[in-house]
């Protein structure tokens, strides 16, 4: 999530639509637990569902990889972004956009309270489920061990990785120079994320578990989906459809909502 900035260049990419026709599988949340809460409750609602993130299981051979990020107005609406690329070729296949008021102020460690509801919404239009899911935000790299991509993980049952640009709790040694170099994140002991050079002369990225994969394949498949940049393919469309500035060519799969 990002704050919307100065307007950027557009991007314009293609969309694969006969990829869209041929994995059409809808994408469908569960319905665990009211989003009308108290802050005790959100965090006590956090710790119980903590207990459901499953941290194993490998993604074998995933055909699409989704992407999801918000981008919030200081005045205005949300906007919600899902992306579904081919994989490994990392062409888009669908781009869903939604906006809507966020129904939860901003408190960190909460933010899934903020932003999923949204997220749940578009990745709900999509028409293609992918199989593997990148989150801008963090997973288990949390105080209570449940970030914004094992919420959303847990509740669409969607093996989830979370990618996000700054650390939220934990420690660790600074990574080396080079691409792929990342050192583990710790937490009272426990290792909840890895911090993952992906490029080489930039910052670091933080890297947890969602649900449904483990430490080691999260970071192969971020590494394999960052193509020279920063951010994976993932996360970096989803935040530029977030902004508004990701569109395709006429004609293409690409559709915006509003959430009341």
């Amino acid at each position: 999530m990002r704050y919307m900035k100065a307007p950027v260049k557009n991007i314009v990419v293609p969309v694969v639509n006969h990829m869209l026709n041929s994995y059409n599988r809808r994408v469908k949340a569960q319905n665990l637990h009211s989003w009308q809460l108290t802050i005790p409750e959100a965090r006590e609602l956090q710790l119980r569902l903590a207990g459901e993130v499953i941290c194993r299981g490998s993604v074998n051979q995933p055909r699409l990889i989704g992407g999801l990020d918000i981008s919030v107005k200081r005045n205005g609406p949300a906007r919600a972004a899902a992306v579904v690329l081919s994989y490994p070729g990392l062409e888009p296949v669908e781009v869903k956009t939604l906006e809507g008021e966020p129904p939860f102020p901003y408190i960190p460690g909460l933010l899934s309270f903020r932003e999923a509801p949204l997220m749940l919404a578009v990745c709900e239009q999509l028409k293609s489920a992918p199989d593997l899911i990148m989150v801008d935000g963090q997973g288990i790299a949390h105080p209570r061990r449940f970030g914004i991509a094992s919420h959303m993980g847990v509740l669409l049952d969607i093996p989830t990785i979370g990618c996000a640009k700054s650390r939220l709790c934990g420690q660790y040694e600074t990574p080396g120079d080079e691409a792929a170099s990342y050192s583990e994140l710790t937490d009272s002991g426990e290792v909840i994320g890895a911090v993952l050079r992906s490029k080489k002369g930039t910052k670091p990225i933080f890297i947890s578990i969602g649900h449904r994969t483990d430490l080691m394949t999260a970071i192969e498949y971020v590494l394999k989906c960052c193509h020279g940049y920063r951010l994976p393919q993932p996360i970096r469309m989803a935040h530029l459809a977030a902004g508004g500035y990701l569109k395709v060519k006429p004609g293409q799969s690409h559709e915006q909502i509003r959430f009341n």
